[in-house]
């Protein structure tokens, strides 16, 4: 089923799943979905990380229960427009990466290549896990790359300069 815009919008369920439509973009749904992930990552960074911390979880357990029954509604397993699971797994990157729109930016790049491209463990995952779990766990997983990667590559950039 290809969804419309009345059918993200009318639906509590589909409006969150599809990130308040980014999901419907015409190209690229999952970059769209992951620009909608940047204000939110910006808005919080001053917070504590307990509080961070507790705002991933809500985003992680909401949106694999989200992803799950929009899927289901739709009858498609991992409909291309569901964007919750990337918005969980970029702010799962920026977690604990410092403050700055260049760490963002970087973050951004790795986390759409990590996610596109799928190496391993992320494409087996993708492929074996099933419903909200498992149209999420690829962008975790995607997320946790992109944020070990990045910090990797300061401390090396540390020891060399």
């Amino acid at each position: 089923m290809k969804p419309t815009a009345r059918d993200i919008f009318g639906d509590p369920v589909h409006l969150l799943a599809f990130g308040l439509g980014a999901g419907l973009a015409p190209r690229a749904p999952g970059t769209a979905g992951t620009v909608v992930a940047v204000p939110l990552v910006a808005a919080t960074w001053a917070l504590p990380l307990a509080v961070r911390i507790g705002i991933c979880l809500v985003l992680i357990l909401a949106g694999a229960w989200l992803c799950g029954a929009s899927a289901r509604k739709l009858g498609v397993h991992d409909h291309g427009g569901i964007v919750a699971d990337e918005i969980a797994g970029f702010y799962l990157a920026m977690l604990l990466l410092p403050a700055g729109g260049w760490w963002m930016l970087a973050a951004f790049v790795g986390f759409r290549f990590f996610d596109i491209a799928k190496p391993w463990p992320i494409g087996p995952l993708d492929r074996r896990v099933g419903g909200g779990t498992g149209i999420m766990i690829d962008d975790l997983v995607a997320g946790l790359f992109t944020a070990a990667t990045l910090q990797l590559g300061w401390l090396a950039w540390m020891q060399i300069t």
